[in-house]
């Protein structure tokens, strides 16, 4: 229907209706004569019925507004699809005239001013990159556009960013890009939503540190300790984690990136002294990105001590366990703090595994994110791990394997890292006092531990001053601790996911890696999960672990989590009581 055609249409059915209510006043009109002249007295109408009258009236005149009301909306709704249609049309005609020729550079991703266009300089390298790194890189369902070719060269981005932010990627040290940076940078620079999925350890951090320094300098103009007049910081940048360990990892990579540029950064978390944070925030003025635990933020920011009000880069690390059960009210309350997506908020969600599950709530705070998968999504075992599991009887025996193996491998005196999983902290107390006694050089790290002895353990590991760490699975997600020759699980973990994620310490970066599993019947709920991933990693299952039923049963409590059932051997007794 035309502009005119729908004008006229406006103006008949205007008409009509003005013609409709001459027709009852004068009804009206006569019924009031009629009604005097068999009264007898031509009196004026009682003012019961002359108020009944003026809503009748009142009540015609609202209905022929609201008619026409309706009448302008429905236009102005068909031409708003109308325009909707011809751009369509446009962009398909543009589609088609790229895909026809190849020497046509194509269209540009709508987005912002500041935002770069990105054309890999060899688009053939650039799908062969994908294929060889097993990538997939998906557009959100809704837009007509193609996601951008992963950028395989750090010279691609002369001239796409700042050359302050440059020289400092450059300073780094680094020769190319890793699969998640090279698929999450062009997303990313253009001002887009990413969730980007890869095993940790892959670069993550570097992939949205890269381009929340471009962010930090296009849209806020920072640069060179850039101060803002107030109460302490500005935070426009925004990086939540999980742990207390990986927040602070998180924070040392990307102050490697902003220091040079006299960028401030700080990192907030529990277990430490709050009223320290909030002097530092208060006194650093060039503190431009926070990096921190849900608790610790979300108690700062309701206290007036954070304000998120100018985060417009936010950035979800570890986001699958960070939109669990656990975490996700106080990630609702910490996004409801930050700019609205409206008002222009790019959100980021890296993890090592996207669950079906929680991708439909994530991507409830993001606005058509672009999805960037290296390897899986699904659960799967790091296929460069050498997978060992072996079926002992009972505590005592896999005391004893434990102490065999770490002799067997000459950990007293190698420096080959070995990270010891336990499942409860007294558990890990107890093998790091039993190992240290066995003359071996031990750290551990759980929740006992203050936050500097942790954190001191963790350095002393990483630099392998003390070879072997006992943990609990505090540390079995989001740390990158590089160098991990072997992963011993002395009890099996609650899930098989954290089983997944624990021997993920090792096989990082492209290397191999050796992972020991102690499975008694306590554990045999676990049996068919656990024969599932060996299988998919073409591991060997060993026939031990086979005798265990192989039923996948998952086993959650909607209040307690994930956990499993002590088992006593024996038969149960009957106790019988005397009464006195």
């Amino acid at each position: 229907m035309t502009t005119s055609t729908t004008e006229k249409a406006l103006e008949d059915r205007a008409k009509s209706l003005h013609k409709k209510e001459k027709k009852a006043a004068a009804k009206a009109a006569a019924a009031a004569s009629a009604s005097s002249s068999v009264e007898g007295s031509p009196s004026p109408a009682s003012p019961a019925k002359k108020e009944k009258k003026d809503k009748k009236d009142k009540k015609r005149s609202a209905e022929h507004d609201a008619a026409v009301e309706d009448d302008e909306k429905a236009a102005k709704k068909r031409k708003k699809e109308e325009k909707k249609a011809k751009k369509a049309a446009a962009k398909a005609s543009a589609a088609t005239s790229v895909e026809s020729t190849p020497a046509a550079t194509p269209a540009p991703v709508a987005s912002t001013s500041a935002a770069a266009t990105f054309t890999p300089t060899n688009p053939a390298a650039a799908r062969a990159f994908l294929e060889t790194n097993n990538i997939t890189i998906e557009a959100p369902e809704e837009s007509n556009e193609r996601p951008p070719l992963p950028m395989v060269d750090f010279r691609e981005l002369d001239g796409k960013i700042d050359a302050a932010v440059k020289k400092t990627l450059d300073a780094q040290g680094f020769t190319t890009p890793t699969p998640i940076q090279a698929c999450c940078w062009p997303v990313l620079l253009q001002n887009k939503d990413v969730v980007g999925i890869a095993e940790t350890g892959s670069g993550k951090t570097f992939a949205f540190g890269l381009p929340a320094l471009q962010h930090l300098v296009t849209k806020h103009k920072v640069l060179n300790g850039d101060k803002k007049k107030g109460k302490g910081a500005q935070v426009n940048v925004l990086v939540v984690a999980p742990t207390r360990e990986l927040a602070i990892q998180t924070e040392e990579n990307l102050a490697k990136l902003g220091k040079s540029m006299g960028i401030g950064m700080i990192c907030l978390y529990g277990g430490v002294s709050k009223q320290e944070q909030v002097r530092l925030l208060n006194q650093t003025p060039t503190v431009r990105i926070v990096v921190g635990t849900p608790g610790r933020v979300l108690d700062m920011a309701r206290d007036g001590s954070l304000d998120l009000s100018n985060v417009t880069y936010l950035v979800l690390d570890e986001a699958d366990r960070m939109l669990d059960k656990g975490f996700e009210p106080d990630i609702r309350a910490i996004i409801g703090m930050c700019k609205s997506r409206e008002e222009g908020r790019h959100t980021s969600m890296f993890s090592a595994t996207w669950p079906p599950a929680v991708r439909g709530l994530a991507e409830s705070f993001m606005n058509g994110p672009v999805r960037v998968t290296v390897g899986s999504d699904e659960l799967s075992a790091n296929r460069r791990v050498e997978q060992t599991v072996e079926v002992l009887a009972d505590g005592y025996a896999k005391e004893r394997r434990l102490n065999d193996f770490l002799r067997s491998v000459n950990a007293q005196r190698s420096k080959d890292k070995i990270l010891i999983f336990a499942l409860y902290k007294k558990e890990a107390q107890r093998i790091e006092q039993t190992l240290r006694r066995g003359g071996f050089k031990v750290s551990g790290i759980h929740g006992d531990l203050g936050q500097t002895d942790r954190i001191a353990s963790l350095e002393r590991f990483k630099s392998a001053e003390t070879p072997l760490l006992v943990a609990t699975d505090v540390a079995a997600r989001g740390l990158d601790i590089p160098n991990v020759e072997h992963v011993v699980n002395y009890t099996f973990p609650l899930t098989i996911e954290d089983y997944v994620h624990r021997i993920g310490r090792t096989g990082r970066g492209g290397k191999t890696g050796k992972s020991l599993t102690f499975f008694t019947e306590m554990d045999k709920a676990h049996a068919g999960e656990l024969i599932r991933v060996l299988k998919d990693a073409d591991q060997k299952v060993p026939e031990d672990l086979t005798k265990f039923p192989t039923t996948i049963k998952k086993k959650t409590h909607s209040s307690y989590g994930d956990h499993f059932k002590e088992l006593v051997p024996g038969k149960a007794k009957k106790i019988t009581f005397d009464d006195d």
